[in-house]
């Protein structure tokens, strides 16, 4: 009895899910072009750019992505 009891509480949660939108695929696909360009400005010499580049990449965009 304790089973059945036990079983209803656990399927009346809603199971999580992750809802991505189309902000997110924008967000995600910036970042991921940010940190391309980064390390291609990185093999070309640059100083400035790439290290600008991978930090938004991989510290603003790619989490935006995942948060919002």
């Amino acid at each position: 009895m304790t089973a059945r009891i036990r079983k209803a509480a656990v399927s009346a949660a809603p199971p999580p899910s992750l809802k991505f939108s189309a902000i997110n695929g924008v967000l995600l696909a910036l970042g991921i072009a940010a940190i391309v360009g980064g390390y291609v400005l990185l093999a070309g010499g640059s100083t400035v750019g790439a290290p600008l580049l991978l930090v938004i990449g991989y510290a603003v965009l790619v989490p935006l992505a995942i948060i919002l």
